[in-house]
Order: structure tokens, then C-alpha cells, then sequence
């Protein structure tokens, strides 16, 4: 059996490669799941989120304590800043990565410390000497919106300053998924000792963005603050969310296939930019970073004028990429027709250069 491909004919409305959506959908084990729990739509969810947190849990081979569901990763970020480490000390992440963590540790009064980014990856040393100051950190692996991942060595340093300073490390690995095996990631940690914790969502892999789920999996004692914090909004999660979860789970069939056609199609995309003239950063994730000299102008002109929302990477801190979702094959030929038009290359010293 082979994964759904994306539909022929694209939806109405603008071409949307802008917030990293699967153009495979989800499961239909999940899809039907939802349906069916909509049926009980007149009564509350389950506020302790039991049976996908035990769903996380056996697939992970962890406790039930080291797991804790939530409305996206994006309440997990809040909760983490307002209830994880030292709360009199700022957070500290990178510059040049998903904003949320900011935002959030501003939002509560915690303050924050951007180090900037080694190349396209996170700087580990930085991140790493910066926790003794911190009152937690945060790290995106793989890196959104570069898509590049740290190796290693770089996850060992940041984990050994974790369990030596006793800073909570939290680990937004919403892009795991798609990376290719021997990818670090906080499972490889749980038995350091070190305060880690993982964030991860439903909506890239598992193709569930618009029921908003995710789960956070790490130590168990910040697990288990998170989940105090938590308890100021138990119904966060959705009755669908929940069982569509729980079914998504059960299907790594549908999963590993949305993987090897995404890992496919990323790379049919980064060929087609380079046939234009055009290259992309290292990415193991589901989009692309494609280098424009203006990606400001650029994402304006191609929603204005080409009805295709692409991400302008400046948004994050990273002024002069676009990131670009890896959609339908066809979306991808449109989006580059458009961007010949917004963003033309040209070719300097004999190297293919973008402008505007």
C-alpha cells in the first residue's frame, strides 16, 4: 500500500506553502476517529488527555508520567515558559528561529537571550555556556526555518550543560519526523539526568493541523510541572483531536509512507530550483529555505500577484530566505514559474545569483 498522493487538482483558494502542511492529509484511521467522537460532541473531553498520552507513552516506551498532551506544541511552549526552571531568570534560544519561545517567555515576564546561528544550524557551544545565565532554554531540531539538525556531538553538549547546570533544555522537535534515521533527539536523553524535554505535534507528519494536538515527552519532573501548569485550562484538547491521535498512532504504516514520499519530493524540489538557477539550505524537514535578495517583497508579490503564500523566513530573523513548503508537485511548478517573475536569478562570475 502506498500513500495517498496529493489530490490533482489543488483546492481553491491561494497555494498554500506557508506553514509547513502535509499535502498527504492524515490517516484515514484518524480521520474516521474524529468523525466518530464528534458524535459526542455535547460532552467534555477527557481533561487528562489519558488515552493519547498512553498511546504516546507505549509507542515511546516511556512512562505515562514522562508524557503530557496538549492543544498543539504551541501551548507546550507557554507552558514550559511559564512553569519549567528558575522563573526569576530569562529563557535563552537562537536568533533566526521559530518566535514563539520569544513571544512566550516575553508574555510572562521572563525575558529573553537570542544566540545567533552557526551557519544554518543553532549554535550549540553558544546555547550551551548561555544555560548557567538562563532559566531554561530552547533549541528547534531540526531548525525551523533553516531545516538543517545539529549532530551528535552538538546534542551531547547542549545535554551534558542541561544536567550540569540543572537549566531545563526544551527541544522543539516538531520536524523529527521527517529526518532520516540517527537524527538526535531527547528519547536518546532520558536517562542522562539532564532536565530535557521534547515538544512534538500532530500536525506536519500526522497531517492533524487544523485539530491542533501535540505532546510533550521528557524528565519526568517537568513533565509533571507542566502538566500542573496545565491544569488552569484542562479541556484544551478536543474530543476529535484526542481520538484522531490515538488512531494516527496506530497507523505507522501511513506515516513511514508520507516520510519516503516527502523525502522524495523534497529532494525533486531542490533539483527543480537547481535547474532554475536557484538552491536551497540542508533540510531534513518538509520544506525548503530558498535564498532571494528581498524575501520580504518576495512573499508579498507572489500572494499579491501569483495567489501563493510562502513564508518570508525574515519573519523568524532570517531576512533573505523564503521557506517554502514541500506541496503538490504542481503547486511546486507554479510557485517556481512565479518566482522566475518576482525573484529572478541571474548569473554573476558565472554562478547563479537571485534578485530582484
Amino acid at each position: 500500500m502506498t500513500v495517498a498522493p496529493p489530490p490533482t487538482v489543488a483546492p481553491p483558494g491561494p497555494v498554500r506553502l506557508h506553514l509547513s502542511e502535509s499535502p498527504y492529509g492524515p490517516s484515514p484511521l484518524a480521520l474516521a476517529a474524529a468523525h466518530e467522537a464528534v458524535d459526542a460532541t455535547g460532552t467534555y473531553p477527557d481533561p487528562h488527555r489519558s488515552a493519547p498520552a498512553r498511546a504516546v507513552a507505549d509507542l515511546l516506551g516511556v512512562t505515562a508520567e514522562q508524557v503530557v498532551v496538549a492543544n498543539g506544541s504551541d501551548e507546550l511552549v507557554l507552558l514550559s515558559a511559564l512553569a519549567l526552571g528558575d522563573v526569576d531568570r530569562p529563557g535563552v534560544t537562537t536568533a533566526g528561529t521559530f518566535p514563539g519561545y520569544r513571544i512566550c517567555l516575553e508574555n510572562v515576564r521572563r525575558g529573553c537571550r537570542e544566540i545567533p546561528l552557526a551557519g544554518t544550524r543553532p549554535d550549540a557551544a553558544g546555547l550551551a555556556d548561555a544555560l548557567g545565565r538562563a532559566g531554561v532554554g530552547y533549541v528547534c531540531n531540526p531548525h525551523n526555518p533553516t531545516g538543517d539538525a545539529l549532530t551528535r556531538a552538538a546534542f551531547d553538549r547542549l545535554v551534558e550543560r542541561s544536567a550540569a547546570t540543572g537549566t531545563p533544555l526544551v527541544v522543539d522537535e516538531a520536524y523529527l519526523d521527517f529526518a532520516p534515521p540517527g537524527t538526535p533527539g531527547v528519547l536518546d536523553y532520558l536517562d542522562s539526568g539532564a532536565p530535557v524535554v521534547a515538544l512534538r505535534t500532530f500536525s506536519k507528519a500526522h497531517g492533524l493541523a487544523g485539530l491542533r494536538i501535540g505532546y510533550a515527552v521528557g524528565e519526568a519532573g517537568a513533565i509533571a510541572r507542566l502538566r500542573a501548569v496545565q491544569g488552569s485550562m484542562p479541556f484544551s484538547v478536543n474530543r476529535a483531536a484526542q481520538a484522531a491521535a490515538v488512531a494516527s498512532l496506530s497507523d505507522r504504516g501511513h506515516l513511514e509512507r508520507v516520510r519516503a514520499a516527502n523525502a522524495a519530493a523534497r529532494e525533486e524540489f531542490r533539483a527543480a530550483l537547481a535547474a532554475r538557477g536557484r538552491r536551497a539550505l540542508p533540510s531534513v524537514t518538509n520544506f525548503l529555505a530558498v535564498p532571494v535578495e528581498d524575501s520580504a517583497t518576495a512573499e508579498l508579490l507572489l500572494e499579491r500577484d501569483h495567489g501563493i503564500l510562502v513564508r518570508d523566513a525574515g519573519r523568524f530573523g532570517l531576512p533573505g530566505h523564503l521557506r517554502i513548503s514541500v506541496g503538490h508537485p504542481g503547486e511546486l511548478t507554479r510557485l517556481l514559474d512565479a518566482l522566475d517573475v518576482v525573484a529572478p536569478t541571474r548569473v554573476v562570475s558565472g554562478a547563479a545569483r537571485s534578485g530582484t
